[in-house]
């Protein structure tokens, strides 16, 4: 007891020395850490291996024990996610709390998520744990990602905080978790839909489990004109056409193969979609914006956890991304829009070694370290390809004692670039940041509260875009103050969760593009400061009988982001920033009796100002209604299924950006076959 004693005394007088030797010294550390796990691995798995064996289960558990209290989470899972009217990711997302989607129309139409206005470029999205990423602008399409193959849709602000994640998770001012489905049995499922606007999609999943194993093939074609009838209408303007070049084919293929705590994801996207452009006054049936734009991504990625001696756990992340994009606008029949034809190629490849020590039942310490390496190639006029090499670093500990959770991190971030040729590359960033979180627990109540700081990159667009990137930039800093309540109650009846927070998000440094040369040169620069307050609050109700399904699943926000650059501005401080609403709502009910299932969504967005330049210029308020009424009917082992969906039931025409109707009053029908 001496002995212990001593050493808790030496760490504490030489606390100071010991992190400032890590700090100089993390990448030696951590390539020591990585040769230690592998050691205990190999050690491990000879000494014992039915008790590694043993103790696979353990792992799941434990990842997820956290999750629903500490954390200010939303999901949506199962039977839930599956009943929404939705095509891709990013339509159930808008469902939650505090989420902006960004959708330029249509199927083809770029979808980007923003939550709690920090930008689309501060929200992660991982695919089974590991994040999808784009060093070349920082953004992920989520309309390239469908729902068929998922079980689980999750937002996170901040993040997700398990005893045993990578670097990356922490890393990002929100996190978005796609969890693909863990098929229990053999099953082939095929669905045919037609829907408005000359669309037709095929697709195929196929889920098997043999000797321990498990896995899917899920497959996806589509074609669509998506020339949608609109009218927009205006005190100056009343327009009337059918939307030209936004037409869209794509295929998509995916599969993943999962055994104890090994799990692997395959992904291949080829798209082919016309970029019609903003609407054009009176004249949108004469102009037609014919630019066009190619898309290929593959990405291969595997992740391997296990847990030794009861107290260690280990984990290994991988991951290998090509992305292909071209865009031309060089076609004789273009007036009115520069001619380009520009090819970009960018790959990236990544790794990540986790690794986490369980003392005590309450206790969990972990370090992880992630590397990424990616290289941008491009034919743009005086573009030198870049290179960029992503390090990351965190120390991490949670604690869970009598209600009491509490977890702690420090981060630490490295991006260094290069370009080949002489022009030069942006100075290293090198910062560490940090969070902290506390929460407690008591008769179903849990009161929490969390504070982080994180930042994000330059991306490379930003730093090397021809005669627009500026290679001096910093990184947008953000300081994320959260505190509140939630509520878990269930019998065998009835389920209901309720959650509210209050929040406050400071932004500086922020990066936006501004004519600093002209009307028609523009650049990247460091300019603003913005204060954002807001409230999100949940609320999810479930009951069933042995006939009857009920759910409701409604979502409030209310949110105050303003411009804090220069007090002396009187036109812009303290004025909201751009597509931010004040209050959004979102309610979903779902009935269910026996195989007949019915399903409204009521969605309402607030009015947003579009243009710093004139206030006045405002996007109104929305109202959208979904419905989808499916029936499903099975003979022996063979599953039918007939589904009806009606998006937009009143016909607004309402736009997430100015000029980009959405599609209005739309149908789709969906015939299904599964064994």
């Amino acid at each position: 007891m001496v002995y212990k004693d001593f050493r808790i005394i030496w760490w504490v007088k030489n606390a100071h020395t010991v992190f400032s030797t890590i700090k100089r010294n993390y990448y030696l550390l951590a390539i020591l850490a990585t040769v230690l796990a592998f050691a205990v691995t190999a050690s491990a798995s000879a000494q014992n291996p039915t008790d590694s064996i043993k103790e696979l289960h353990e792992v799941t558990v434990t990842s997820k024990q956290p999750v629903r209290t500490i954390a200010t989470s939303q999901t949506l899972s199962g039977a839930d996610l599956q009943a929404l009217s939705t095509t891709s990711v990013a339509d159930a997302l808008k469902y939650f709390a505090g989420v902006q989607i960004k959708d330029y129309g249509g199927l083809g139409g770029l979808k980007t998520i923003n939550v709690r206005s920090l930008g689309a470029q501060h929200v992660g999205v991982y695919v089974d744990g590991i994040r999808l990423t784009n060093a070349q602008n920082g953004t992920v399409d989520l309309g390239k990602f469908s729902l068929s193959s998922m079980e689980t849709v999750s937002l996170y602000n901040a993040n997700r905080l398990d005893y045993c994640q990578s670097a990356s998770e922490y890393a990002s001012g929100a996190t978005v978790y796609l969890q693909t489905k863990r098929p229990t049995h053999d099953s082939l499922s095929v669905q045919l839909r037609n829907a408005s606007f000359h669309t037709w999609m095929a697709k195929v999943n196929g889920q098997f489990s043999w000797k321990g194993w498990q896995g899917f093939v899920d497959g996806e074609y589509c074609t669509s004109r998506g020339d949608y009838p609109f009218r927009y209408h205006s005190e100056y303007e009343d327009t009337v056409g059918h939307r030209a070049n936004s037409d869209i084919r794509y295929g998509r293929v995916e599969a993943a193969l999962f055994k104890d705590g090994f799990s692997s994801h395959i992904y291949y996207y080829d798209s082919e979609r016309g970029c019609p452009g903003g609407i054009v006054r009176r004249l949108s049936d004469k102009y037609t914006n014919v630019g066009r734009e190619w898309d290929r991504d593959f990405f291969v990625q595997a992740s391997y956890q296990k847990r030794f001696f009861d107290k260690v756990l280990f984990k290994a992340n991988t991951k290998y991304a090509n992305e292909y994009l071209r865009y031309c606008t060089d076609y004789p029949e273009n007036q009115n829009t520069a001619r380009v034809n520009n090819h970009y190629r960018q790959q990236d490849a990544y790794g990540a070694l986790c690794a986490a020590y369980m003392p005590w039942d309450w206790l969990s310490l972990s370090s992880s370290y992630d590397i990424r390496y990616s290289i941008l190639k491009a034919d743009l006029k005086r573009f030198d390809d870049v290179k960029r090499v992503d390090q990351k670093l965190v120390f991490a500990a949670q604690m869970k004692w009598n209600g009491i959770q509490a977890a702690v991190s420090a981060l630490h971030q490295r991006y260094s670039d290069w370009t080949f040729v002489h022009a030069g590359a942006a100075d290293p960033i090198d910062k560490w940041t940090p969070a902290v979180s506390l929460a407690y627990t008591f008769h179903g109540i849990t009161v929490r509260g969390w504070y982080k700081e994180i930042f994000r990159a330059p991306t490379l667009n930003d730093l090397y875009y021809t005669q627009v990137g500026n290679r001096n930039l910093k990184p947008e800093d953000t300081k994320q103050l959260n505190l509140g309540l939630e509520y878990h109650w269930d019998n065998r009846q009835w389920a209901v969760d309720a959650q509210a927070d209050i929040y406050r998000n400071k932004i500086e440094n922020r990066i936006v593009c501004l004519p600093l040369k002209g009307t028609y040169t523009w650049s990247m620069m460091n300019y603003g400061k913005t204060f954002c307050r807001g409230l999100n609050a949940t609320l999810k109700g479930h009951y069933h009988t042995k006939q009857w399904n009920f759910s409701l699943l409604s979502s409030i926000t209310w949110q105050r982001d303003v411009d804090r650059t220069d007090p002396t501005d009187e036109d812009m401080y303290d004025k909201p920033i751009c597509y931010s609403p004040t209050f959004s709502s979102g309610i979903t009910g779902i009935a269910g009796w026996r195989s007949l299932q019915f399903t409204t969504s009521y969605l309402y967005v607030g009015e947003r100002m579009w243009s710093k330049a004139d206030p006045e210029d405002i996007l109104e308020p929305y109202h959208n209604i979904d419905m989808k009424l499916s029936y499903t009917h099975n003979i022996k082992k063979v599953s039918l299924g007939l589904c009806l969906e009606v998006c937009d039931v009143l016909d607004i025409q309402y736009e997430h950006i100015p000029r980009y109707p959405m599609p209005g009053r739309n149908y789709k029908l969906t015939l299904s076959f599964g064994v």
